[in-house]
This record gives C-alpha cells, structure tokens and sequence, in this order.
C-alpha cells in the first residue's frame, strides 16, 4: 500500500515540476524573444497555463513528499524516492546539456560560416532559448542536488540510493560516450571522403556538428567514468549486476560493430581485387564510412573489453569467474556460427547458380564477383569469430576435473548447444520440405520445370550444411552427457542422506521423491523416536519443519554434532511458518496482529527448463536490440 502511495505522489510531484519548469522556460522565451514567436499571445498564455495548473499540484505532492520523509524512515530511505530526485537531475541536467550542445553547435557554424540550419541540434534556435532553457535547469538541478547532498550522509539505509546513483552515473558515462563514439565517427568519415570542396559549404558541417558533440561529449563521458572508477573500492560498486552488464553490452557492441563494418571493407577490398572497374579515389570513399566505425569501436571494443576481463579477474570464485567468462563467449560464438553458416550457404548457392546456368553474360559475371566477394567476406568475418570463441569453450568442456564439470553443467553451455540444435533442426525441415515439394510436383505435372535442378541443388546444399551443423552440436552435447552422468553418478553414490521420520509417514514420502528425482543418493529413514545406530553416517539430513523446533533430546544431541548439511523441509504444523527474511517476519507478524492468516512458504521448486529457455531468448533480444540501437544511431549521425 505505502509503495503503491509513494508511487502515485512521486510521480505527480515529477510531472508537474517538469510541467512547472517548461512552463517558465516559455514564459522567459516569449518575454525576451517576441518577435520570434509568430502568435506571442499563445505562447504567453500556454506557458501562463502550464504554471498555474502545475505549481499547485506540485507543491501538494511535492510538500507531502518532504513532510512524510521527514517523518518516516522508511520514506527516507524508499527507493521510489531515490528514483524522484535522481531522475529530477536527469531532466534537469540532461536538457542543459542538449540546450549547451545546440549552443556551441550553432556558433562553430556560424564560425564556419556555414548556414544555422545545418547544425546538428538547434539550428532554429537562438542563443536567449538556449541560455534560459540552461539557466533555469540548472537552478532546479542546484535545487535537488542541494537535497540529495544534505539527506546522505542521514541515511541509516544508503542501499537503495546506492543503486539507483549508479544507474545514474552509468547513464551519464553512457550518453557521454555516444557523443564521443559518433563524434568521432563523423570527423573520421569527412576526413576519409576526402572532400573536393573544402573552400567551400558543402559537407564541411559533418565536421562542425562532430567537433560540437565531442566538445560535450568528452568531459561528461571522462567525469562520469571517473566517478565510476573511484567508486570501485567499494564492494558493492565493483560486484555490481549493473557494471556487468554495461561492460559486457559495450564490448560486444564494439565487437559486433567492428566485424560488420570490417567485413563491408573486406567486401569492398575483394571486389577489387576480382576486377571492379573502380578508381583509388571511389575505392576510399566507399571504404570511408566502415573504415570510420572500425576505428572508435576498435577503440570501445578494446578499452571496455580490457576492463571486461579486469571484472573476471577481480571474482575470486573460480567457478564463477568461469561462467562470466561463458556468457561473453558463448554469445559471440552463437553469432560467429550463424554468420558463418549464412557464408557457406551465400558460396554454395552462387556455386549451384554457375553449374546450372551455363549462359552468363559480362553483366551478369561482374554480378557474379560481386556475389562471390559478399560470400567470402561473410565466412572470412564470422568463421575466425566463432574458432576463436568455440574452441576455448569446447576445451573448457572436454576437460577432467571439477572446471570441466562445472563447464558442462553451465546452463549457457546448454543453451548454446540447444539454440544449435533448434536452429538446425528448423535448417534442415525447410529444405527437406522443399525437395520434397519439387519432386511431388515434378511427379504429378509429369515434367520438371526449368529451374528444377537449381531448386534441388540449392534445397540439397542448404540440408547438407544444416545436417553438419546439427549432427556436430549433437555429437557435443552427448559427450558433455556422457562424462557428467559418470561423474554425477559417482558424486551421488558417495553422499550420504539421512532422514527422521516422526510421524510414519514423512520418511517414506521423502524416499519415494529421491527415488524418483534423485534414485543414485543412498537414503536411510530413522524414526525420531528411537535411538540413533552409532554406526549411521551421512552427509546431509533431512527433517520436517514440525520437528526442526521439537526435537527429541537425543536427535538435538546428535544434530549438534553432525558436520553436514542440514535440509529443512516445510510442513503444514500448525503455528509454523517459515520466513524469506526479516521484512517478511514483520509483515508477517502485522498480518497476524490484524486478525489475517498466514500460507507457510512453500518448499523450494526447481526452475523449469523453460524458464532458462525464455532468459537465452531473452538474452538474444538483447543483443539485436543492441545492435539496432547502433545501427539506429549511426543512421541518426549520418543523415545528419
């Protein structure tokens, strides 16, 4: 309920200041720039409006907020406010440095003396808006900030603040960096085109809109990481989820963009070497823009993967390290195979063309070259991509001890292996249903069509690479089964379970459940009533929740020394209830004084295997969002 209330506060309190805000951003603009406006009684009134109606409901939340905060630790301490006054420094912050941004984009053209409207931001924009959009931002921000600075160091709870600061100061890193990248994109590309008129207009604001974003872009990109590094002393800052992800997001957008933009040179390269018709000059100028996104995404790719591996090395599980390691690996192996795969059916497929098409004109071999350079690039890209990354993996998995079984037992390891299979299996219906179709309709036409053979031998090439491909993927996931289950088998008939029964009947239904999930582990029933053999030796022990908090004095004795592990099982006894952790004990406790009734949790259910299924697909979408967010900006940038 209090969530659901601070929910609804925070977020009026966040709309109506922004409503606020911009209403007093236009009200200035229209003040001091009345003749840029074409209907300056409607601007005057709607930015009137947008304060009046904002200011009150602002306040209200806003006051309520503070009051309550005050008050309650709870509040103080409340994620949801953490998320209000850091993202009130987003929208303060952030438009300060778009309106900064159009600033000195607009006086480096004007430098250039190069027409406003090509600026990159702002180009219909004038000084006095930019001016009073940052001014009045900034206050709001120096207002928040003044907040957040005098509530940390009271804080008796800083966990929730922590994170939703570091998402903040990731989120700054991140916009700065894009700045940076794309920045240094476009100067790169203008230098590489080569422009023919440099004297003149024409082009030249590709270079001026760039130096503007990297004018911006850098310091906020080297301040934010700044404080992202300082930060790692603490444990919780350099253990981060967060920090993970951004690292493993960034190096493999730089890995993936540096491959595709490297095999568009080397598609260039090799069309010219099969005899193009095409001078050094347009050579350059096609190569200019890949050749532009290898360099800074090199640059991304190698620094942030360098501070990627720094993250593996400062785990100190070994296990752990390893499995961090697999992610990164295994999803640059999924993408060097299926890159690999689309080359090899690019190659045969031209190959098949040739053998069954025997008239080929000048046109269509210079078309035929140019098929053959996209192939090849295609191979040469994603082939070297996915040895590099199978291989360590694959050794990994083939190796004795406990790294090799931890390796084969990795749920991404299946998840690869599975994706594969799932994906050769569909590769080899497609075509299989295509010959089949070619031959059923050849049959009852009582003739073959004129490209019947070409449609045979393509369905044929396609089948053939998808069956390779399934039965290689097959053939490793049956050995990863093969060494686990003798290994697994030999752990399980080592260890040990005892469990105490108390009421006749629990005993035997735990027995019949390890029988069936876990039939390799020697289980032994004692009833908790009787004395304990001396000879009885286990490893772990299970017992009911009843007679966890009731034992009989000489099972609490031997319980007491007993070295194992001890698994508790929840029953339905009657008063008994199992808690997650100390806030669900309180709330717990607040329900019972209420007069309500309280479900004991429920014992612990093994995750479906679809459940890791749905976090691989989700993974995957990920990384082709990743990917359409690169290309999304690169386009933005250039058609700019």
């Amino acid at each position: 309920m209090k969530t659901v209330r601070r929910l609804y506060f925070y977020a009026v309190a966040l709309i109506s200041f922004e409503v606020v805000l911009w209403g007093l951003v236009g009200l200035i603009r229209s003040i001091v720039n009345p003749n840029l406006i074409t209907d300056n009684a409607q601007a005057l009134a709607t930015a009137l409006s947008l304060i009046l109606v904002g200011i009150p409901f602002f306040l209200v939340h806003w006051l309520w907020a503070q009051r309550v905060s005050a008050r309650e630790e709870e509040e103080k301490t409340a994620t949801v406010r953490a998320v209000f006054l850091y993202g009130a420094l987003l929208a303060t912050l952030i438009p300060a440095v778009q309106n900064l941004l159009a600033l000195l984009n607009r006086a480096f053209i004007g430098a250039a003396r190069i027409s406003y409207e090509r600026a990159l931001i702002g180009g219909t924009q004038s000084w006095p808006d930019n001016l009073i959009a940052i001014i009045l931002n900034l206050l709001m921000a120096a207002y928040f900030w003044s907040i957040l600075r005098a509530e940390w160091p009271t804080l008796p709870d800083t966990e929730n603040f922590k994170d939703i600061r570091r998402i903040y100061r990731y989120l700054w890193m991140l916009y700065g960096l894009l700045m940076v990248v794309f920045g240094t994109q476009q100067i790169l590309q203008f230098i590489l085109q080569i422009p023919t008129d440099l004297i003149g207009t024409s082009g030249r604001e590709t270079f001026v809109n760039a130096t503007a974003l990297l004018v911006v872009g850098t310091p906020i990109w080297f301040f934010a990481w700044r404080f992202i590094q300082d930060a790692l002393p603490d444990p919780d800052e350099s253990g981060s989820v967060l920090r993970l992800i951004i690292l493993y997001l960034l190096a493999l957008g730089g890995t993936i963009t540096v491959l595709t933009a490297g095999g568009n040179i080397l598609y260039d390269l090799l069309s010219r070497l099969f005899g193009e018709n095409i001078s050094n000059t347009d050579l350059l100028q096609n190569i200019s823009g890949p050749l532009s996104l290898v360099i800074p995404f090199g640059v991304l790719w190698g620094y942030y993967g360098s501070w990627l591996n720094k993250q593996f090395e400062s785990v100190s599980s070994i296990p752990r390290r390893s499995g961090m390691k697999r992610i990164y690996f295994y999803i640059l192996s999924t993408i060097g195979l299926a890159t690999t795969i689309t080359g090899v059916l690019l190659l045969f497929m031209l190959i098949i063309d040739q053998l069954t098409n025997k008239n080929v004109d000048v046109i269509a071999a210079d078309t035929v070259l140019k098929q053959l350079a996209a192939a090849i690039s295609v191979i040469a890209v994603g082939l070297p991509l996915w040895l590099m990354t199978w291989r360590p993996m694959q050794a990994e998995a083939l190796a004795d001890g406990e790294s090799g079984g931890h390796a084969r037992r990795s749920i991404v390891r299946k998840a690869y292996l599975y994706l594969a299979l799932f994906a050769s299996v569909l590769g080899t219906m497609v075509p299989a249903g295509m010959i089949i179709f070619l031959l059923i309709q050849a049959a009852l036409k009582g003739e073959v069509e004129k490209d019947f053979l070409n449609g045979i031998l393509t369905a044929l090439q396609a089948l053939i690479v998808f069956v390779v491909v399934l039965a290689y993927h097959l053939m490793a996931l049956r050995k990863d089964g093969a060494a686990q289950a003798d290994v697994l088998e030999e752990k399980q008939s080592e260890f040990r379970v005892v469990v105490f029964d108390h009421d006749g009947k629990f005993g035997e239904a735990v027995k019949s459940v390890f029988a069936r999930q876990a039939p390799k582990l020697p289980v032994t029933v004692l009833k908790a009533g009787e004395a304990i053999p001396a000879d009885v030796k286990a490893n772990a022990l299970v017992l009911s929740g009843s007679l966890a908090v009731n034992l009989p004095d000489h099972v609490e004795a031997w319980i007491r020394s007993f070295d194992g592990s001890r698994l508790i099982v929840n029953d339905d006894a009657a008063g008994v209830y199992w808690m997650n952790d100390f806030g669900q004990a309180a709330l717990s406790a607040q329900a019972l004084a209420e007069g309500q009734d309280i479900r004991p949790r429920s014992a612990a259910k093994a995750t479906p295997v679809w459940t890791y299924v749905a976090y691989v697909f989700a993974g995957l979408f990920a990384c082709q969002l990743l990917i359409i967010l690169l290309s999304l900006g690169i386009s933005l940038v250039v058609g700019g």
